[in-house]
């Protein structure tokens, strides 16, 4: 009876301070934010009392409708390519010897090791004008004068790729892996092609993988302002570093909160539509 008390006690205290955890940096930033994006910009305290609604209706502006489109275009871009990459490799991890398996997944948890801004920072000498990259390239004689890929778009989907990828791969190597091969086996005996095991089996089978990598990578890629700040240039802002400006440069806290919930519903909105996919997938496969 002691061991179950002291057990039912320890219980409670873990959810009290989880609980105390969640409402002071989780509930209450977010209440203040949402108050401070009702309010009025003051030069001197940040934040005037007085309540208005031009925060919001500032939004509508077509200058932050269409750097929130680039955003979403940026981000959408590098989850495809994400996944385009994550899939076949996840499929051949689930093939390899479990030691060779647990070593390349060692390998792909490695870079969570190392800072993503330092990480970003090499990426940008490697793909610089007079980086490695293209001194290589020049060497074998591909291209004839150095490709400029530093502060375009191309280099943010390349940064966003470069950091994201393992998110991608990693729960869809956790659903291939726990798939049913006896399902795989059965189609082969049937006489069907690979092809037709990969459309029929395979693939919907990882729907739920390829889903959760897809809504983690897409969501972080709405976030990291610094690559944008780094590879992109002032030329491919994403929403994020228009936040970030708000509150650092501009000070224009009010702004910078009202933006910040419109990016946190359309998250919240995003997330919405995933959960209610993934219902619909486990209610069609019972």
């Amino acid at each position: 009876m002691k061991i179950k008390n002291n057990f039912s006690l320890l219980k409670k205290i873990i959810i009290i301070i989880i609980l105390i955890w969640l409402i002071t940096f989780i509930f209450l930033p977010n209440i203040i934010l949402i108050i401070t994006s009702f309010l009025t910009r003051d030069n001197i305290h940040f934040i005037n009392k007085t309540i208005t609604l031009n925060n919001y209706k500032k939004l509508l502006n077509p200058i932050y409708s269409k750097i929130l489109l680039h955003s979403f275009d940026l981000a959408i871009i590098s989850t495809i390519c994400c996944l385009l990459i994550a899939y076949p490799f996840s499929w051949y991890l689930t093939k390899l010897k479990k030691k060779i398996r647990s070593f390349m997944i060692f390998l792909i948890i490695i870079p969570f090791w190392t800072n993503s801004l330092i990480r970003i920072y090499s990426l940008k000498i490697f793909i610089s004008t007079n980086g490695i990259l293209n001194k290589f390239l020049l060497k074998l004689h591909i291209i004839k004068e150095p490709y400029h890929i530093i502060f375009t778009s191309q280099a943010i989907i390349i940064g966003l790729i470069y950091i994201l990828l393992p998110f991608m791969v990693l729960p869809l190597y956790s659903n291939l892996e726990k798939m049913d091969k006896s399902c795989l086996e059965a189609a082969k005996d049937l006489g069907a092609t690979k092809i037709q095991r990969f459309i029929k089996i395979i693939l919907p089978l990882s729907i739920p993988g390829i889903l959760t990598g897809c809504i983690l990578v897409l969501l972080s890629a709405m976030g990291l302002f610094y690559i944008s700040d780094l590879l992109g240039g002032a030329k491919n802002l994403l929403i994020s570093n228009i936040i970030t400006d708000q509150f650092i440069k501009i000070r224009d806290w009010p702004f910078g909160a009202a933006t910040n919930i419109m990016l946190t519903i359309i998250i919240g909105f995003i997330l919405i539509i995933y959960l209610k996919t993934i219902n619909l997938l486990k209610k069609n496969n019972e």
